[in-house]
């Protein structure tokens, strides 16, 4: 659905699969800040009035508006510093940016809305990498979903854009946290590597007749 702001004129897209249904949405303007609201009328023989007025609670189930033709990032990145670096490198990279504070609320924004970018430090929210919910819950994702993310890892263990170990721990780049003052970069150079990797694999599955 496309939605134009009344206070700004932005346009933007809104997921239809992310109304609840039966409800009223209201959001923010990403660009103005103003509210929004998007009604959706209940199905036929389901609910009444009343419930079909429900207001819908962001911090139930939160997801975003998108700017038309933009790119979205989640940001999971618990050191207050490196997450100054990080999103402004994205910024002007002109990312839509969402920060979480914790998994469940990382894992939550994931359920309702598909990123293009995710940016998550090895150990957000734990002290053991190999237990990074937000990255196994990527790790385990179906791979028609995964592989329309770009999963960027911070990490203290691992080189910059060592791409074996990269694979090794199921994302598409890793940056070492000495290296996020060159951020946009690094993170510039690795999407570019991850798109012509897929442009290649589309050419070959075209070629054996699997579209």
């Amino acid at each position: 659905m496309e939605v134009i702001c009344p206070s700004c004129a932005t346009h933007l897209k809104f997921p239809d699969d992310k109304i609840p249904p039966g409800r009223q949405v209201t959001v923010p303007c990403p660009k103005c800040r103003a509210k929004l609201t998007i009604p959706e009328p209940a199905p036929e023989g389901h609910g009444d009035q009343d419930s079909a007025a429900e207001t819908y609670n962001s911090e139930d189930r939160p997801f975003d508006f998108v700017e038309e033709e933009g790119r979205t990032a989640l940001v999971c990145q618990p050191d207050a510093g490196l997450r100054a670096t990080i999103i402004e490198a994205l910024r002007l990279m002109e990312y839509h940016i969402t920060v979480t504070e914790n998994t469940r609320e990382a894992l939550k924004k994931m359920r309702y809305h598909d990123y293009h970018l995710v940016v998550a430090d090895e150990l957000f929210d734990t002290t053991n990498p190999e237990t990074n919910g937000v990255l196994v819950f990527l790790e385990r994702m179906p791979m028609a979903t995964r592989r329309n993310i770009f999963v960027c890892m911070v990490s203290s263990r691992f080189r910059t854009m060592d791409y074996m170990m990269a694979f090794n721990r199921s994302v598409n780049l890793i940056v070492n946290r000495k290296n996020v003052s060159d951020f946009a970069k690094i993170l510039e150079s690795g999407i570019a590597d991850h798109e012509y990797f897929y442009r290649v694999y589309r050419d070959v599955r075209k070629q054996m007749g699997r579209g």
